[in-house]
């Protein structure tokens, strides 16, 4: 008993005191970035702060996985117990030392005198604070020799590199390397390339992660796309594919988790990450309203996972490119990290367009042209690209001539406004004119690799695969046109991208915009939106179990399809069809407020072309009320599922396995609100009709005695309620295998009823069971596996394991606040659930 509490204490130590660090430490980075130079002795203690808080993290994780040993975790107890001592010390001479912004200037002189005789304390502090980091990074070190052997001795690769770009052999050098260079020299250093979309920070980001190789080859280079969550889970799920993490290729893997541990561990030697287009702060973390409205979010618990899984490990640097100033420094943390990109200076511009034209042209006429493009890295390429396909015809003077054609459908595009905050307000479309010249060049020329450049444009603008573009986009007399060579004139004027394998593309979000734009103005966006929703609805699986590798991968083109509303009812047909699917795969991952716009969009829809009483239309009104019920919406879920019930019923017939899975619906949301005797008539109804139907073993039949299981326990008939969970849990290993989310809630439901029963051990082991499960198939914060956890919590309460049932507690309350909101029905039973330790 006494190992498990110390136990307890160190984490629940570590946790309290990185929170309370980060927190010290953000009031020294905002007194450097709001009020100029912090003092000589703060910036000592200001450097090791995130090294003392990344090696407590590291002990954590140690301690999670089970490779520390208990003597080693009571020996460490005192000296977390020290940590938390000189951070309180720190945070108290931060507070008595450093002015803040409403200081008079009377106050912050005092201050400013009076810190001189806090010096030698915060010097001490310092000194000691590194102590306990050798102390805790080299108990971290030790622990890793515990782990399995068959951990040890995989062979480690070598270090390589997941850039996915190729390096411009025209690239034109700017000082900006240089000083990313300096900047990243200091120990665990972040910095970020700040410019509008097209001024070269990626290229930028490009060429200094080569050279980061070619200085040091035994140095790591990951490349990770920010532009969503999916991307940025995808970026770091090919770190683990490349370092060959244990567990990297599982689909349950926590990959944000695996990657940032191992990216602490400085054995594992020296990496550089690039974070590419971080532009949305909200993939990082939680927008400031963000319990409003928005309670059952679980893309933004993602978000801000992601902002927790950027390490600050002595061992690496972090390059970060953005639109957003805001962003940066989000990211950073300072100001003095961030790099202004500006467009090119005339020299560095005309360097940039003779070394794409490659020939001789007149000096003239090409300053006019960068002159004309902003001077635009982007532009400038693009030019360059035109200009080549085209030579000897094509000159720098009539492409200039083009450019300043005064046609309609020009000047409509010029006068559009981009409609973007975040672009920098003194530049002008010259880009969008530029893509517009290389468009109809290109439909004049070759007509199908237009119509693939316009279906491109519709996709989520990253991770474009293959598989849904060769074949989907020509037309009868494309016949004898060639996906590659349609591809390769894409490429070659700048267009597409593509990755290092060349099965996936990708576009410039300005290159995506002017297509969809030009499109527009040629009367051919509603045909194009019309085809991109019919072959995301053949593309996109449902949402069912076996299905969700297919949809994660997909996932981000199904949102894409969002904006890609059809004004036609066939097409309308398969764009809420896509909606449907998406939203089920979304519910499935407990994004519920994801799953409720998509599926009240595909509802919406469906009403409108089929009508309230079509098979289609009603199964949107029962997923909806599902999520709502996920949501603890119940009133409204109630609404959804009765009426989804009695238009089944006058439809389908009483027992049409339809209609029984709203009867089976409308029984949850019952028992949700404290209607036991109705919903246990609604499950036994929906029980037997399955029974009738579909037969003793059919999963349908299987949620049927589950539920009623729940019901009956609910009402405290705990034996009947025991057999029949035993049953569902029985026949739900049969039929889908014992990790199956449908058997892991059995699991669940049985632990709760032998709880229920005295059976305190029995029911320890079924949550257990339940909770390691999900977190293998699930994740660690999906709501289902924070069902289990609260569960564990309460068996463990109930064996007088105390210190170990408040852990429990609080991790489902701290988890459930951040997934579902702090008023969610579940989010409120944690807290009741703390309040009684």
């Amino acid at each position: 008993m006494a190992e498990a509490i110390a136990v307890v204490s160190i984490v629940a130590n570590i946790i309290q005191l990185v929170d309370f660090g980060s927190r010290v430490l953000r009031r020294l980075e905002e007194y450097q970035s709001k009020l100029g130079e912090i003092p000589e002795v703060f910036r000592h203690i200001k450097a090791e702060l995130p090294v003392l808080l990344d090696a407590l993290r590291q002990t954590k994780v140690a301690i999670d996985a089970g490779c520390m040993q208990d003597e080693t975790k009571k020996a460490l107890l005192p000296a977390v117990e020290g940590c938390g001592v000189q951070i309180k010390s720190l945070d108290d001479v931060i507070v008595k030392a450093l002015p803040v912004s409403g200081d008079s200037w009377a106050r912050r002189g005092r201050k400013a005198f009076g810190s001189l005789r806090y010096d030698a304390k915060v010097e001490k502090i310092t000194v000691v604070v590194r102590g306990y980091i050798q102390t805790l990074t080299y108990h971290a070190a030790a622990s890793s020799a515990l782990r399995p052997l068959a951990d040890r001795t995989l062979p480690c690769p070598a270090p390589s590199s997941t850039v996915p770009f190729r390096r411009d052999p025209h690239f034109v050098d700017r000082e900006i390397l240089a000083e990313i260079d300096c900047k990243s020299q200091q120990s665990a250093s972040r910095v970020a390339l700040v410019g509008l979309g097209g001024v070269g920070k990626s290229q930028l980001a490009v060429e200094y992660s080569y050279r980061v190789r070619d200085k040091s080859p035994a140095t790591w280079v990951f490349w990770v796309h920010a532009s969503s969550i999916a991307r940025f889970e995808e970026g770091y799920r090919k770190i683990a594919e490349r370092a060959k993490l244990p567990g990297w290729d599982q689909p349950d893997v926590d990959i944000l988790r695996l990657v940032y541990s191992w990216l602490c561990d400085e054995a594992n030697g020296r990496w550089v990450m690039i974070i590419d287009n971080a532009d949305d702060l909200g993939v990082f973390s939680y927008p400031s309203d963000r319990y409003k409205g928005s309670k059952g979010d679980v893309s933004s618990n993602a978000a801000a996972a992601l902002l927790e899984s950027l390490p600050q490990s002595p061992n690496g640097s972090i390059l970060i490119t953005s639109r957003s100033r805001d962003v940066a420094f989000r990211l950073t943390g300072s100001y003095a990290d961030i790099i202004r990109v500006r467009p090119m200076d005339q020299s560095h511009a005309l360097a940039l367009l003779g070394n794409k034209l490659e020939g001789s042209f007149e000096q003239d006429d090409a300053v006019a042209l960068v002159e004309a493009l902003d001077y635009m890295p982007l532009a400038i390429t693009q030019a360059a690209a035109y200009i080549s396909q085209r030579a000897p015809r094509a000159t720098i003077s009539r492409y200039l001539q083009d450019l300043r054609k005064d046609g309609r459908d020009r000047a409509k595009l010029l006068d559009m406004d981009i409609g973007d905050s975040r672009r920098d307000g003194t530049a002008s479309n010259s880009i969008i004119a530029t893509w517009q010249i290389s468009f109809k060049h290109i439909r004049r020329e070759r007509p199908s690799a237009t119509r693939l450049l316009s279906l491109m444009s519709l996709f989520d603008r990253q991770g474009i695969p293959e598989s849904l573009l060769d074949g989907c986009y020509r037309e009868d007399n494309d016949a004898g046109s060639d996906f590659e060579d349609d591809l390769n004139i894409l490429t070659s004027f700048s267009l597409v991208a593509m990755d290092v394998e060349g099965h996936q593309f990708e576009m410039h979000r300005l290159v995506q915009f002017s297509t969809r734009k030009w499109l527009e103005l040629q009367g051919e966006l509603e045909g194009w939106r019309e085809k991109y929703v019919t072959l995301m609805d053949d593309s996109y699986p449902v949402g069912r179990h076996e299905n969700w590798k297919a949809c994660q991968a997909l996932f981000p083109h199904a949102q894409a399809a969002v904006a890609c509303r059809p004004a036609h009812d066939g097409a309308l047909e398969a764009w809420a069809s896509v909606l449907f699917k998406a939203a089920w795969y979304a519910s499935e991952m407990g994004s519920y407020h994801i799953a409720k716009e998509m599926d009240r969009s595909a509802l919406e829809a469906r009403e409108a072309i089929l009508g309230g009483e079509h098979p289609s239309t009603l199964t949107s009104v029962s997923n909806l009320g599902s999520v709502l019920e996920s949501q603890g919406k119940y009133k409204e879920a109630e609404a959804m599922h009765q009426r989804a019930l009695e238009t089944r019923e006058k439809v389908l017939g009483p027992e049409h396995p339809s209609t029984l899975t709203s009867v089976n619906n409308l029984g949850l949301v019952l028992s949700s609100q404290g209607k036991y005797e109705e919903a246990e008539a609604m499950h036994q109804r929906a029980l037997e009709g399955c029974e009738k139907v579909l037969g003793p073993e059919h999963p349908s039949t299987l949620t049927s005695v589950n539920n009623l299981g729940l019901v009956l326990s609910s009402q405290g008939k705990y034996e009947e309620a025991e057999a029949m969970h035993q049953r569902a849990l029985e026949g739900y290993e049969k039929v889908l295998g014992p990790e199956h989310p449908y058997t892991l809630t059995s699991v669940n439901n049985l632990g709760l009823v032998l709880s229920s029963l005295g059976k305190y051990e029995e029911a320890e082991t079924m949550h257990q069971r339940a909770l390691e499960g999900c977190e293998r198939v699930l994740g660690p914060e999906h709501p289902d596996t924070l069902i289990s956890v609260s569960n564990l919590g309460s068996v463990l309460s109930s064996l007088g394991k105390y210190e170990e049932a408040e852990a429990m507690h609080q991790r489902a309350l701290e988890t459930r606040e951040k997934v579902l909101g702090p008023e969610h029905p579940y989010t409120l039973t944690s807290v009741s659930n703390l309040g009684g330790h």
